[in-house]
This record gives C-alpha cells, structure tokens and sequence, in this order.
C-alpha cells in the first residue's frame, strides 16, 4: 500500500506541474490571420456593436472621421454607404475603415467600447466594407468582394487551450486508471 500510495503520490506531483498555475502562459494578444504562402486567412471587420447607444455611436463616429482621420467618404452624402437613417452601419463603415489604417489591433476596434471585431461581411447592396485581408502594407487595396470566411488556423483560442490542456488532462486519466490498476493488486 505505500508502494502505491509513492507512486500515486509521484504522478500526482508529475500532473500539477504541468497544469497552467496562471493566465501568463496564454497568449494575450489576439493573432489577425492573413494570406500566407498562398493559404487565406480569416478576414475580419471592425463593426458598431449592436447594443451600443445611438449618442454613443454619434460621439464614436465624429472622433473617427475627425481626428482619427478614416476616410468617411462613402458614408457622406452621396457616397456608397451613405444613410442617414442607420447610424450603426454609417459608424460600422467608419470603425472598419479606422481599424484597418491603424494597425488591426483590439485597440483600434474599441471606439469606447462601442464597436467589436467580427467574421461577418457586414457589406450591404453597394456599400463594400474592405476586411482585414484587403491590407496590403499599411495601405488599403480595393475592397474585396470575398463574401463569408475562409478556413483559418486561428478561428478562436479553442486550439490553443486544447493544446494547453490536453497533456494534464491525459495525465491526470493516466494516474487515475494506473492507481485503480494497482489498488487491484
């Protein structure tokens, strides 16, 4: 019995130094995947979230086309994606636009907590937004016309915490099934 209570003990040990202890071994940063070696990625938008106050979208969209100097043309008067009845998809144009001239970051898609990232084409009869993909070198390239998404290798942080948990959980089964193997002894 202490032979196995050892060994049980030893596996125990072998198992909790392999579970995550805190949120530093996950990566913060969210990875935007692009074209690569031929492979699309998973294209993205910048968008108005869809509970977000109509004052707070007004304040959000006249810092986007003012100082945060996105190009707000297709949502003026005349343009493609001017309505002036629908302020979440004219400040979903400007968002997008900011987000994808500066840098596709979360930071530049928070808008005071008014706008989100999102995989749904959020293009309209003639309004085209650009994604994520259509950045070419800090510089937009036509809007594309690619409508839903690609396979992607990053299509949520489900992969990453499989391959963080999957060993500890493997071990953990491992010392359960070898303790009741050798309590049958």
């Amino acid at each position: 019995m202490a032979k196995t209570l050892g060994f049980s003990s030893l596996l125990l040990f072998l198992t909790l130094l392999d579970v995550p202890h805190s949120r530093a071994s996950i990566p913060q940063k969210r990875t935007v995947s692009r074209a690569q070696n031929g492979v699309v990625g998973t294209e993205l938008w910048c968008v108005a979230k869809n509970n977000a106050e109509d004052a707070a979208l007004q304040a959000s969209l006249d810092w986007a086309c003012g100082p945060g100097a996105a190009d707000c043309g297709p949502i003026r008067q005349g343009g493609s994606c001017y309505d002036p009845n629908d302020i979440q998809a004219t400040a979903s144009f400007a968002f997008n636009d900011y987000y994808l001239r500066h840098g596709l970051t979360d930071d530049s898609c928070f808008f005071d907590n008014t706008a989100a990232l999102t995989s749904l084409n959020p293009s309209h009869d003639k309004c085209k937004f650009p994604s994520s993909l259509s950045v070419n070198n800090g510089g937009l390239s036509s809007p594309t016309t690619t409508v839903g998404m690609g396979p992607s290798e990053h299509m949520s942080g489900c992969t990453q915490i499989g391959q963080h948990w999957f060993w500890p959980v493997i071990t953990c089964h491992m010392f359960i099934l070898i303790t009741w193997v050798v309590s049958q002894w």
